[in-house]
């Protein structure tokens, strides 16, 4: 855990960060020290939730297809209400940027967030788009 702190910063709530090392553990069913999408399917409230896998894959840092704990924690932390507003909008845009290309190219939100008609939504598109609906 303080190779975590070194590594995210100085954070002020270090009993979150143990709460969510129990938790990590209960999910950690094979005692891998890493997460599979299938120790993450083993919460109920996950298996019917489309975007799993988005999720999953843009905790895993190093795309090995699991999360260690400390991508787990900074994954978590980002968009929890103690991540900073942007690090929670930069998440939600990366789960819609499938091709990880730096913009959102298809379907509603596309369609919505587009304001400049250029086909594509940056990060500042959406960033608007996000406050004025009140996604954030």
């Amino acid at each position: 855990i303080s190779k975590l702190f070194s590594s995210i910063g100085n954070l002020p709530f270090v009993s979150e960060v143990r709460r969510l090392d129990k938790r990590f553990k209960k999910l950690d069913l094979d005692d891998s020290g890493e997460l599979s999408v299938e120790e993450f399917m083993s919460l109920p409230e996950l298996q019917q939730n489309p975007l799993v896998q988005r999720v999953i894959d843009i905790f895993d840092k190093d795309g090995n297809g699991e999360v260690d704990f400390s991508e787990f924690i900074e994954g978590v932390l980002q968009f929890s209400v103690k991540g900073t507003k942007e690090q929670r909008l930069h998440f939600a845009f990366r789960i819609y940027d499938l091709d990880n290309d730096g913009f959102i190219s298809n379907g509603e939100l596309f369609l919505t967030a587009d304001t400049d008609g250029d086909g594509r939504v940056s990060f500042q598109e959406f960033c608007k788009v996000s406050q004025t609906k009140g996604v954030l």
